[in-house]
């Protein structure tokens, strides 16, 4: 029988006063049982509510919980980034806070993580989210896909688990956005995904609005990607097409029929066309240049405010 591995859990906590200890009560019943050593990573970021005073007591009451408390909101893959960081085990597992995630789920992905894959998926077998949520859901994973290069994208979750040295690839990334999963492909292409049981959310509702979603869509493919770029070029291909295919028209109607193309309309229509494309070609250029303007002044991913950890782990003031 092989030895069991050591295992680092990272949860990212946002306003979940009301979940935390029942989380942790099931990593601690299962972990055990799944790891020769293990710790328990409990990033706080930029929590309204008494998240970090829950964080503290179970700091004291499990000498496996460590507390981290971040200046702000950074974002949930800002706060990963930060605990995968912390993590001191050589696997890291990484799931959410809402208690969506059941650790007793923990076998199936550390089972095909054993059989040669660097980094495993929990997915569930339907999303849960409503339509809305899931088609912006499925968008992100449309573009992700094309930013890791994998087919596995379509098939990610916050629910993972993988190798801690896949870290070191991605050791002196600094910038402001950050997406866990381009990360990981810096360092393997290794990926698999497994259907696990997801629970509906208990308490709460879900800080990931369709909103946000966008947002982070629009940060992680014009961070980590070169696509729209790419599209900027084809609609300039395509538009210069259609100016050639325009000039063909005037010359032709002018040698068949011995006049110019009437009308204004038909002139205003072509310079409204050709200046939508061009604004929209330099506003994609723009945002790359804002990109490389952030990276030029070097903001962190993430700033940490304190840690909490052991029996003098002690709530905020």
């Amino acid at each position: 029988m092989s030895a069991l591995p050591s295992v680092s859990v990272v949860v990212p906590v946002y306003n979940s006063e009301g979940t935390l200890a029942d989380l942790v009560a099931g990593l601690a019943r299962e972990l055990p049982r799944l790891a020769s050593a293990w710790e328990i990573i409990l990033v706080n970021d930029g929590s309204r509510d008494g998240s970090w005073s829950v964080i503290g007591t179970l700091a004291r009451e499990y000498p496996t919980v460590r507390g981290v408390d971040l200046m702000r909101n950074y974002g949930q893959h800002n706060a990963l980034l930060a605990g995968i960081r912390l993590a001191q085990h050589e696997l890291v597992v990484t799931m959410d806070d809402d208690l969506q995630h059941p650790p007793s789920q923990l076998p199936p992905l550390l089972a095909r993580l054993a059989e040669g894959a660097d980094v495993v998926y929990g997915v569930p077998a339907e999303e849960q989210h409503g339509l809305f949520r899931d088609l912006a859901s499925q968008a992100t994973k449309l573009v992700l896909q094309h930013a890791m290069g994998a087919d596995i994208a379509r098939r990610i979750s916050a629910f993972r688990i993988f190798r801690t040295e896949l870290r070191a690839a991605f050791a002196d990334f600094g910038g402001a956005f950050v997406s866990i999963d381009v990360l990981l492909t810096w360092a393997t292409t290794r990926f698999a995904a497994v259907t696990v049981e997801h629970h509906p959310r208990r308490v709460g509702q879900s800080a990931y609005t369709l909103r946000k979603l966008i947002t982070h869509t629009l940060n992680m493919v014009t961070g980590f990607s070169t696509l729209p770029l790419q599209l900027a070029s084809l609609i300039g291909f395509a538009f210069t097409l259609l100016g050639l295919g325009v000039l063909a028209y005037v010359v032709g109607r002018y040698f068949i029929h011995g006049g110019s193309v009437p009308g204004f309309p038909f002139l205003a229509s072509i310079v409204a066309i050709f200046s939508g494309a061009q604004l929209f070609a330099l506003g994609i250029i723009g945002e790359y240049l804002a990109r490389a303007h952030f990276r030029l002044m070097d903001k962190p991913s993430y700033a940490i405010r304190r840690q909490a950890r052991g029996p003098d782990a002690l709530p905020p003031a």
